[in-house]
């Protein structure tokens, strides 16, 4: 992959339960912010450990987009 990709995390404030999963996985990319989660940053580099955090969401909130599709979290 080119240096300069970058993926687009996205949590749904609504759908997140806060339960710091994410910020554990990969404390690098997510923050917990007044109970909810957040990325730290909108495009972050191409790393299996954020989608990893994608699919270890309990309530599905956070969705990864390689730029052209969403890739996380991936299928059951």
């Amino acid at each position: 992959m080119s240096a300069d990709v970058t993926w687009t995390v996205r949590v749904d404030r609504q759908l997140c339960q806060g339960s710091g999963i994410c910020a554990g996985t990969a404390p690098e990319v997510f923050v917990l912010d007044e109970d909810r989660a957040r990325p730290r940053a909108d495009g972050v580099p191409p790393r299996e450990v954020v989608l990893d955090a994608a699919d270890m969401c309990p309530a599905r909130a956070i969705t990864v987009e390689d730029g052209t599709r969403v890739i996380g979290p991936r299928p059951d």
